[in-house]
């Protein structure tokens, strides 16, 4: 690389690795970096030897055609008229001097002779010298040239050379930094794919959000012609911005007037360039909103474009607490931060304020932004963004007769003759909107509008010309669209505004589209352009009855919430929440009406916005549905919406509903304290409203809250109490859901027969209530209460039970949780590998449904199959992981076992490496903190597991009677709630500590135990405990040596993960 060369990779180098430091927040040594970059800078630019090459040889293309002034004097023979005009100057002082002239100034005349000669001769080389120097210096500017050459070769040494060691760099500095950390070999061997502290489930939400951003854009005009030199300038400011050093979005502001065809350009060009972005959305900013409509806010746009790019989901769930300012600047700083580094294109229609623009505008991000306004927007200078100004004007005529032609196609009808189209195309003035309009009319000509044609008012007259030739019943149903807002819609909200059945809607809606009057979003889904809804909204004014009009819009809403009730009924079955009316809803299969709902959930949403003055139970029932249908679909950004919708209007019916599945929201995210206060604070408000299901309902989701912050016994009161209130029998359907969850903490506080009443009977309320989505959840409960008695096939069967019903309603939390019983199942029946197949699916889900909860819980079991599978160092890793995240939720229940469990895993480790218990101080103590948390929740059968592993601790560490005393609580616990395989274990292991009690005859009272243990048989006892039963015994009666120490954990003759998972508690005997 040549010395100048090298100075221009060089600066790239400190660029590239001045923003590393500031995405690294710091944590990186800049000049250490800088110098090991400086380094290997010959082996970088290797990767881009080809475009250096090319770069070098075009240089010494351009440089063998170049040549300086000198050159160019001596090459014009100058030299020869230098010589001439000095003998001119010394023959003309000569002559001066003869005639008598002083010879000072003879000298001075003839040095003016000379310069002027002189200066003559470099004029008449410079005249042709300079131009030559110019045109070669563009030349070397163009596409091909030199200066092109040495960008593309800059570009490519930065991205496949400086940026992959950028990266390789990170990924060792992590790999040290975990190796520094990692518990063993295992870890130190680890390089981790993410920076440490990284969170997965938002990583895995955003991957899966963007791959579905562009699928969600609407679909390019087919309508749309020409452009082409705008689309050209769009890509060409692409590829530009990419071949720059510098990281900056590209900014590209396109105006023009109303049906211009601006969002079409738009639209087009960010489907011709998807393959050079990762995500995409497009943003209604209204700026050019009727009178009475407030135009998007920057606080709902940032909110809609975190939404549709992955952002973390509890940031759009929860908007209260702060001013509007401050909830706008966090939020700015939170979108900037999530697409730093991420190439999306972003859409802004409509836009109208240079700063909401500006906040929009991604920072440090590859992006680009397309705006749509109707006069330039001058943005703040100090953006750090590539901006261009782009004016998107009328067609010319051979573009506008192409529209035009195509448009008479798409409706259908022969294209107009010549003097025909000449009076359309006079009429549209090369407005796209009013071609599309006039194309199906056939013969029309400027008079016809009311005008003479082109300039001012031609999208207008097209307009009223396009309306007026309609059949009343496409009129009615075109102005009263308007009143269903500006999101896209379908047949159904048509059917109800024109009072007509769904076909013939569907068919209206048709006839429009191919009139040119709506666009087709995608599918079987329609919008109006703005411009055509403006001009509706005036026909509805003028020409209809409000009473008319008032009714269709008490339709919609009213239609709307039949139809979405029945498909939230068709879920959940008859509950209390769901309306009373439940008849034919058209839909052909349960997954039809999921489908149809998550269509019209938007449109839903706008709808609500505008239902001031209609029924409100009507508008009750719709926004209930709407809850529900977001909390199955983990949609947290439109709950978040309609949460403050409610609070907006501040109606208490209205409010409560919301909070109750905003509380049911915060639980799904791990937000557990948000969960229980939100729930409790609402339990208040309906026992003070006199709404006993709605008060049921609500105890009902805190007992579950409880639950999972490991409080049972509040848990299971707060349950039992919303089933008092749930007697009657038209909330036989609530009582169904309270069952099976009162059953799941009885089944945690190790009532297993108690719980598998409870459950069955709520199978059974739930099949007479026709809820898919309650019988799921309460196979998912039996099928856990199976595997706690180790009977794994018929836990299996329950559970894939529950896997297919949650297919069903697409419930992907609910598949998500069932794999992960699954994959436990597996471990619990001795097949690791299997298991942790399951496990890492089933982690996969949760994250990407962003399910704390569930993450931590199958973290936890991944690492009781990796201990099975032999991995105890990734083991301790996972069950690391898990306690953490518990600990963070606050989920006592969850921590209190991944305590337990690390603390008998990291026992183990230590104890393979040492040949020994004795360094088993940080295990103990985990094992201390878990009983602790045992005993505070309530569940004696961990405290009674707990106490057992610690004497297993102090035995191996010579605390014999501290472990005596460890297995008879132990023992009292089992017994206390019926676990014989539990309390056999507490005894056994009290036999292998007895001779090592210091008592004379410790071994004879030990052998004597362990008889009587050996005949009272059963069960539910397991193979494995006779096994050590008779191996201890065989011991014995070759006799133990005291001084040898406690020989039971040296002979492997300790409970196992199994003898711990599997309770000895007697099920009852299976309903038929």
């Amino acid at each position: 690389m040549r010395d100048s060369h090298r100075v221009e990779a060089e600066r790239v180098l400190a660029r590239a690795v001045q923003e590393e430091v500031r995405r690294a927040g710091g944590g990186v040594d800049a000049e250490v970096l800088l110098g090991r970059g400086r380094e290997a800078l010959d082996g970088l630019a290797a990767v881009a030897g080809e475009e250096y090459a090319a770069y070098v040889a075009a240089l010494d293309e351009a440089a063998a055609g170049e040549q300086s002034f000198g050159e160019a004097f001596r090459r014009a023979g100058s030299g020869t008229a230098l010589l001439v005009t000095a003998v001119a100057s010394a023959a003309a002082a000569g002559a001066d001097v003869a005639f008598g002239v002083d010879a000072g100034t003879a000298l001075s005349a003839g040095i003016v002779a000379g310069v002027a000669g002189a200066v003559t001769a470099a004029v008449r080389v410079a005249a042709v010298h300079v131009p030559a120097a110019n045109r070669r210096a563009g030349a070397a500017g163009r596409p091909g040239g030199p200066e092109q050459l040495r960008l593309k070769w800059l570009t490519a040494l930065e991205v496949r050379g400086i940026r992959p060691f950028l990266a390789q760099e990170r990924a060792v500095a992590a790999a040290g930094s975990a190796s520094a950390t990692g518990p063993g070999p295992a870890a130190r061997g680890a390089v981790p794919s993410q920076l440490r502290g990284a969170d997965r489930s938002a990583e895995a939400r955003r991957r899966s959000m963007l791959e579905q951003s562009f699928g969600q854009l609407p679909d390019a005009d087919a309508l749309f012609t020409g452009r082409r030199a705008e689309l050209a300038r769009i890509a060409q400011w692409v590829r530009t911005a990419r071949a720059s050093t510098e990281t900056r979005p590209v900014v590209v502001v396109l105006h023009g007037e109303p049906g211009v065809g601006r969002t079409a350009l738009a639209l087009r060009a960010a489907h011709g360039l998807r393959d050079q972005f990762r995500g995409a959305c497009v943003v209604d900013l209204r700026g050019g909103t009727a009178p009475g409509e407030a135009p998007l806010s920057t606080r709902e746009a940032l909110l809609h474009l975190l939404n549709r790019l992955g952002a973390p989901r509890e940031q759009l769930l929860f908007r209260e607490g702060a001013s509007a300012e401050q909830q706008v600047r966090r939020l700015g700083e939170l979108y900037h931060q999530h697409l730093q580094g991420l190439p999306v294109t972003v859409v802004l229609d409509d836009a109208v304020d240079p700063e909401q623009v500006r906040a929009l505008v991604p920072e440090r991000s590859e992006s680009l932004v397309l705006v749509t306004a109707r006069e330039p927007l001058e943005l703040p200078a100090d953006l750090g963004a590539w901006v261009h100004q782009l004016p998107v004007v009328r067609l010319a005529e051979p573009e506008a007769a192409e529209v035009l032609r195509a448009g008479a196609r798409a409706a259908g009808e022969a294209a107009p003759g010549p003097a025909a189209e000449a009076g359309l195309l006079e009429l549209a003035a090369g407005l796209p909107l009013a071609l599309r309009v006039l194309a199906p009319l056939g013969a029309a000509r400027a008079s016809d509008g009311g005008g003479d044609g082109g300039g001012e008012g031609a999208l207008e007259r097209a307009l009223e010309l396009a309306y007026v030739r309609l059949p009343e019943e496409r009129r009615r149903l075109l102005r009263r669209l308007t009143l269903a807002g500006r999101a896209s819609l379908g047949a159904a909200a048509a059917a109800a505004l024109a009072d007509t059945e769904r076909v013939e809607a569907g068919r209206l809606l048709g006839e429009l589209a191919r009139a040119g009057l709506l666009d087709l979003v995608r599918g079987e889904r329609f919008r109006m352009h703005d411009a055509v809804r403006a001009y509706a909204a005036a026909r509805l004014a003028a020409d209809e009855d409000r009473a008319e009009a008032a009714a269709a819009h008490e339709r919609l809403i009213r239609d709307y919430a039949r139809l979405a009730d029945s498909v939230i009924r068709m879920v959940d079955g008859k509950m209390s929440t769901r309306a009373d009316r439940f008849g034919g809803h058209g839909f052909p299969s349960l997954d039809a009406a999921l489908r149809w709902l998550d269509d019209e959930s938007s449109f839903i949403t706008a709808a609500l916005r505008q239902s001031e003055g209609v029924d409100q139970q009507a508008v009750l029932d719709l926004l209930g549905a709407l809850c529900d249908f977001c909390l199955l679909r983990g949609d947290l950004y439109r709950l978040g919406e309609i949460n403050e919708l409610t609070r907006a209007v501040d109606q208490g019916r209205l409010n409560r509903s919301v909070q109750w599945r905003t509380g049911i929201a915060a639980r799904q995210l791990g937000e557990l304290d948000k969960s229980r206060t939100t729930l409790t604070s609402l339990v208040d408000q309906y026992k003070e409203a006199r709404q006993e299901a709605g008060a049921a309902m609500a105890l009902l989701s805190l007992g579950i809250t409880l639950h999972h912050q490991g409080n049972l016994p509040e848990a299971a009161a707060r349950i039992r109490e919303a089933l008092a209130l749930q007697g009657p029998e038209e909330l036989a359907g609530d009582r169904a859901w309270s069952l099976h969850a009162l059953g799941a903490v009885e089944r945690d506080r190790g009532h297993l027969a108690e719980a598998v009443a409870l459950l069955e009977r709520s199978l059974a309320l739930h099949r007479e209530s026709e809820s898919v989505h309650g019988e799921a959840w309460a196979h998912f409960q039996l099928g856990q209460v199976h595997v706690r008695v180790g009977d794994v096939s018929r836990a299996e069967e329950e559970l894939l039970l529950a896997l297919g019903l949650y297919g069903r309603t697409r419930d992907d939390r609910g598949e998500a949780w069932a794999l992960t019983q699954l994959g436990r199942a597996r471990v619990i029946a001795g097949d690791p590998g299997t298991a942790l197949e399951r496990l890492r699916d089933a982690l996969a889900r949760h994250r990407l449904a962003e399910d704390a909860r569930g993450e931590a819980w199958t973290l936890y079991y991944l690492g009781q199959a990796l201990e099975e599978d032999g991995g105890i160092d990734r083991a301790v890793r996972e069950l690391e992981r898990a306690r953490t995240m518990f600990s963070r939720m606050r989920d006592v229940y969850g921590l209190a076992h991944a305590r337990y469990h690390s603390g008998r895993v990291t026992r183990d480790q230590r104890a393979a490496r040492t040949g020994n218990l004795r360094n088993s101080g940080f295990a103990r103590q985990l094992l201390v903190d878990a009983r602790a948390d045992f005993r505070r929740i309530g569940l004696a059968h961990g405290e009674a597991w707990a106490c057992l592993e610690l004497a297993v601790v102090d035995a191996g560490n010579g605390r014999v009677p501290q472990a005596l005393a460890l297995c008879g609580e132990a023992a009292g616990l089992f017994g206390a709630y019926g676990d014989r395989r539990g309390e056999d274990w507490a005894r056994f292991l009290r036999c292998t500590l007895l001779p090592y009690a210091g008592s004379p005859a410790g071994a004879r009272e030990a052998a004597a135990e362990l008889a009587a243990l050996a005949k009272a048989g059963h069960g539910l006892r397991g193979d494995r405990l006779e096994e050590c039963v008779e191996a201890y015994g065989a011991v014995l009666a070759r006799g133990v040596d005291p001084a040898e120490g406690w020989q039971a954990w040296r002979l492997g003759l300790v409970p196992d993960l199994r003898a711990r998972e599997v309770m000895g508690v007697p099920l009852p005997t299976p309903s038929a």
